[in-house]
């Protein structure tokens, strides 16, 4: 069995929020040329690719799968 502590690893403290720096942190994991949307581009990519050597590398490269 596993114990679930919800705590972050670090202790993070905000002195003052910047609603901008947040919007730009947040684009680069959500927006359109985030990571997300790059991870997902090469993971659909892969279900047309005709090589399966290839396959494996575009899994690899959308899961971030370190060799």
């Amino acid at each position: 069995m596993f114990i679930y502590d919800k705590k972050l690893q670090y202790p993070v403290k905000i002195d003052r929020p910047n609603p901008k720096l947040a919007a730009i942190i947040i684009s680069q994991y959500g927006g359109p040329d985030g990571e997300l949307g790059a991870s997902l581009r090469y993971l659909s990519q892969r279900y047309s690719m005709p090589f399966d050597e290839l396959k494996g590398l575009l899994t690899d490269i959308g899961t971030e799968v370190p060799k």
